[in-house]
């Protein structure tokens, strides 16, 4: 009787920890779906070639509305973004187009490799999932000189991943114009825009769907990441915290996830494709 007394009172507390755990993580992402709003984006279709430059200046798209301006990563309980991030998206037979319009008083990029880790930098990222099943998707990230990363997901971090590096945005096309000086402090800047062309082959997985149809909307999402930055000689470098490591970076989305992690799909906006 002492040796199951025992092993009750070593059990007992686990399980009761185990079922708070439960109910506190349950009630987390109720508290998430209660106050973050999946956003919607119906895209038009353009029978005009754009001219991937940067400027935002093709006749095709005055076709396009611009998104809601982006929040916090977490939704309404963050104060909003310090600076506007909006988009704006166009299709055709051959390609995704994303127009992104970012407003920064301070242009800062440093990585200049393809698929450095260009979060590290002031960046703008893209997310797609052609299924909408939450499972197989893509990652696009950029910075102010143009350089980017891209990488597949199997399936997400918490389910185990893995991340595949090898995958390219092979044929895409993609371009910066900035409004000021890049890595300059003597100066305010305006921001900086971006404009893409994303293949629809360099989605092509085998099983999988990656054509655009007018019934099968797609998951897309848009995030930003900044950092707090001082000034350094005539340059920036990152604001550190009193433990000298980078004071943590912002995180701005079209559409909220609740949680600062990206890689959450069913959070994702809903891509609804129009002729």
């Amino acid at each position: 009787m002492r040796r199951k007394h025992k092993y009750y009172s070593i059990f007992l507390p686990i399980v009761i920890f185990s079922l708070i755990f439960c109910i506190q993580s349950q009630a987390n992402w109720k508290a998430i779906e209660d106050t973050t709003i999946i956003k919607s984006y119906s895209i038009n279709y353009t029978t005009r070639p754009l001219n991937i430059d940067g400027k935002l200046n093709d006749q095709a798209w005055k076709k396009a509305v611009w998104t809601d301006l982006f929040v916090d990563i977490e939704g309404t309980i963050k104060p909003k973004p310090l600076f506007d991030t909006r988009v704006k998206m166009l299709w055709d037979s051959q390609y995704l187009y994303i127009a992104a319009n970012l407003k920064e008083p301070h242009l800062w990029a440093t990585l200049l490799n393809h698929d450095d880790i260009i979060f590290r930098d002031h960046d703008f990222e893209v997310f797609i999932d052609p299924n909408n099943d939450e499972n197989q998707y893509f990652e696009i990230e950029i910075n102010a000189l143009g350089t980017v990363m891209d990488l597949f997901m199997f399936k997400t971090y918490k389910l185990g991943g893995p991340m595949v590096m090898g995958w390219n945005t092979d044929g895409m096309k993609s371009a910066i114009q900035i409004k000021g000086t890049l890595n300059d402090n003597r100066d305010k800047d305006k921001g900086w825009t971006i404009e893409m062309a994303i293949p629809y082959s360099c989605l092509k997985k085998p099983g999988r769907n990656y054509l655009p149809k007018l019934d099968q909307p797609w998951r897309i999402n848009f995030s930003r990441v900044e950092w707090t930055m001082q000034n350094e000689g005539i340059s920036y470098v990152k604001k550190l915290n009193p433990n000298g490591k980078p004071i943590p970076e912002f995180n701005w989305v079209w559409s909220p996830i609740g949680v600062i992690n990206m890689h959450v799909p069913s959070r994702w906006g809903y891509l609804y494709f129009k002729k």
